[in-house]
């Protein structure tokens, strides 16, 4: 039985190409492209022949079966996207899964993503964010992609082509509100520029087609709403704790009431109301 290998390509500068990456496009047996007259370019470039197989969107079902049949057979195919790591909002994922499902060894070869790239230059917060990929054509799709995430606190990064841009920036800032927004254009290319605005600010400034290339779109989450997890009970113990720290009960109760959201008086009386010490 053969290997899928998930090989990462670059997604503008060929220099980011590995090593690895490299040796793997030159040792397996076949590779599946999603654009063979693209692959074929990077594959020329380095100097390296071998049989492409066109596998996208529209025929991933059927060329998927294809794909694994020969590995079981005993080939090695090497899986690449366009531009990127494939499986990645790309078809690749099912053929990931069908490869799973008949036991079919999958290794990844990392390499360039334009997800992490533009988070990383974004400015924006990068310790937890979601990857929603691109906004569906289909209004109704659309509208329900953007109310699930109004309330998204983590960072979002989007894909979007540039055609599509003006309404799409329309419409996340009717539904999410006036936020943080970098704007990731033609990554590792000799173009490529961040642009540091709001959604209010880009909707209007690009409402005419002008930002062309490839684009990646860094939003920043939802104010996270403050969550108050204290019981009075907590709050009571806590003014316990002050009054032992040699505060008096009004003292203590107020400092409780800062640090709990409780109101002072709730927690005075039910502290006045016990018949043990405090």
């Amino acid at each position: 039985m053969g290997i899928l290998y998930i090989v990462g390509t670059p997604i503008g500068n060929l220099g980011d190409i590995s090593p690895r990456a490299l040796s793997t496009l030159e040792s397996v047996d076949f590779i599946a492209a999603e654009d063979t007259r693209v692959t074929v370019k990077l594959l020329n470039h380095f100097n390296i022949k071998k049989p492409l197989f066109c596998y996208f969107e529209h025929n991933k079902a059927e060329k998927g079966e294809i794909i694994c049949r020969r590995i079981l057979n005993g080939e090695d195919c090497a899986l690449v996207t366009d531009a990127g790591m494939p499986a990645i909002s790309d078809p690749g994922e099912e053929l990931v899964r069908q490869c799973r499902d008949k036991g079919i060894k999958v290794v990844a070869v990392p390499g360039p993503s334009a997800v992490v790239t533009a988070l990383a230059v974004s400015s924006l917060p990068t310790g937890r964010f979601t990857f929603e990929g691109f906004l569906s054509v289909n209004k109704k799709s659309r509208r329900k992609h953007l109310e699930d995430i109004r309330d998204e606190y983590r960072t979002m990064v989007f894909y979007e082509a540039p055609h599509k841009l003006p309404a799409t920036l329309t419409d996340m800032y009717n539904a999410l509100g006036d936020r943080e927004l970098s704007i990731v254009r033609e990554l590792t290319k000799i173009h490529e520029e961040v642009i540091h605005t709001t959604l209010g600010q880009a909707a209007k400034k690009y409402a005419d087609g002008s930002l062309k290339g490839e684009i990646v779109l860094v939003i920043k989450g939802a104010e996270r709403k403050e969550e108050n997890d204290y019981t009075l009970d907590d709050a009571a113990t806590i003014a316990r704790d002050f009054i032992k720290c040699g505060d008096s009960l009004s003292e203590a109760c107020k400092k409780a009431a800062k640090e709990t959201g409780f109101k002072k008086g709730d927690i005075y009386r039910l502290l006045a109301s016990e018949n043990t010490d405090l």
